[in-house]
């Protein structure tokens, strides 16, 4: 009886370890599975708030629509999402200003150059980089490597010590026909460094030349006519010469008085041209009626020299749309000067053919030819090829006048020796309509 009592108690033990067993399993299953829901769900959210981190980057700051949910993660996300917010929208303000000032800075005709505080190239803009033939490798290089000019080399040492630097106007290029202006200066704040500023002046420092080549020119050509006729006036007053000396003092005065005259009438006809002042009056023209007017005006100088003007017009070039007095006028010129330079008993011609688009009227003389070094400067104004002799005629400005007329038609005007001697001037006018 005891014996079977034993055996019931030890029946229930094992039945009670048997049900705690499998508690502990169900229990144990519950809490992974619990544990593997939340850290799932966990790992899921935490995907969703780094793709809204990715989406942020490559959207360019603009702002991803997306549920954070409640939970405490999305809390944080929510925390982080205004300063990451701010910093997409102060990252694309910086793109913004960096695209233009860079923008800026290539549109510039002024050339800049930025070093930081260790003298490294951080920036050289296209003009800078024509200016100084250097390319975009010379950024992160240091600036004594790539600028060779010595004088720019001294201005930027100085400038990265922090001292205040005087423009220096100095030639740059190859050959040195080039001029600037190049001022370094210092870069404040905390990152200190550098900047080179380049201005070519070349075309101010020429323009200045000219004007002052002018203002002597004028003074010369004026001051040769006024001594003689101050002469000749004295002379008439002091000397009381006889009625023939008399008369030849007045017309060499009359001739010096004339030749002013000229002068001053050219001088305010190209102030009118550079102006705009003059405009076309186009009609057709007849270039054969035109070319003999202009040599019946020129006949007394012709007929002095014993010269011949030929004139030879192709039928399909006889009529052109053109402003006539504007049209004799550079004929007249052209004409005039080939007169002043052929020697006596010479042949002058003037040709007229259609070409392509326009017409060519080509003024050729019997005279010396035109330096190859001065065919370039022919049609400035007072612009001597012979420098140590007078003009043989003319004030001087006949050529520029030219110019300036055939391109207020719209054309071209060229000078070139022949090969036979003497020089050739061409005149292409475009065919209107």
């Amino acid at each position: 009886m005891a014996a079977f009592v034993t055996l019931l108690m030890l029946g229930d033990v094992a039945g009670a370890g048997l049900a705690a067993a499998i508690a502990l399993g169900a229990g144990t299953a519950a809490a992974s599975l619990s544990s593997w829901t939340i850290a799932h769900r966990l790992e899921r959210r935490i995907r969703d708030v780094a793709a809204v981190a990715s989406r942020y980057s490559s959207t360019a700051g603009t702002r991803p629509a997306s549920d954070y949910g409640t939970d405490e993660i999305a809390s944080v996300a929510r925390a982080f999402d205004g300063p990451v917010q701010e910093l997409a929208r102060r990252l694309e303000e910086l793109a913004r200003d960096r695209a233009r000032m860079e923008a800026i800075l290539s549109g510039m005709v002024e050339g800049v150059l930025v070093l930081d505080r260790q003298g490294r190239v951080q920036l050289v803009n296209r003009a800078a980089q024509t200016m100084l033939h250097v390319d975009a490798s010379a950024v992160d290089r240091l600036y004594l490597e790539v600028i060779r000019h010595p004088d720019i080399s001294a201005q930027l040492t100085a400038a990265l010590r922090g001292d205040e630097a005087e423009p220096h106007e100095l030639p740059l290029g190859r050959d040195s026909s080039r001029v600037f202006v190049a001022r370094a200066a210092p870069v404040g704040g905390a990152n200190g460094g550098a900047v080179l500023v380049l201005h070519d002046i070349t075309d101010l420092r020429r323009a200045d030349q000219i004007r002052r080549d002018f203002v002597a020119n004028v003074s010369h050509e004026l001051r040769t006519p006024l001594t003689a006729i101050r002469g000749y006036v004295e002379a008439l007053v002091d000397e009381m010469p006889d009625p023939e000396q008399t008369r030849r003092f007045l017309e060499i005065v009359a001739r010096h008085s004339g030749r002013m005259e000229r002068l001053v009438t050219d001088l305010l006809r190209l102030a009118r041209l550079d102006a705009r002042q003059e405009v076309l009056d186009v009609a057709p023209c007849e270039l054969q009626q035109i070319a003999g007017a202009v040599v019946a005006d020129l006949s007394p100088a012709i007929d002095a020299k014993n010269q011949h003007i030929a004139i030879a017009v192709a039928p399909d070039a006889g009529m052109i749309d053109a402003d006539p007095a504007k049209l004799h006028d550079i004929l007249r010129n052209l004409v005039e000067n080939a007169v002043n330079y052929s020697p006596e008993g010479a042949d002058v011609r003037v040709d007229a053919s259609r070409r392509d688009g326009g017409i060519d009227i080509v003024v050729s003389d019997s005279g010396p030819g035109i330096p190859p070094a001065d065919l370039a400067r022919v049609f400035e104004r007072f612009y001597r090829v012979d420098k140590s002799r007078s003009r043989p005629g003319g004030t001087g400005l006949g050529l520029a006048i030219v110019r300036h007329l055939v391109e207020l038609h719209g054309g071209t005007v060229t000078a070139e020796n022949r090969p036979e001697g003497g020089a050739r001037f061409t005149v292409s006018l475009p065919v209107r309509g």
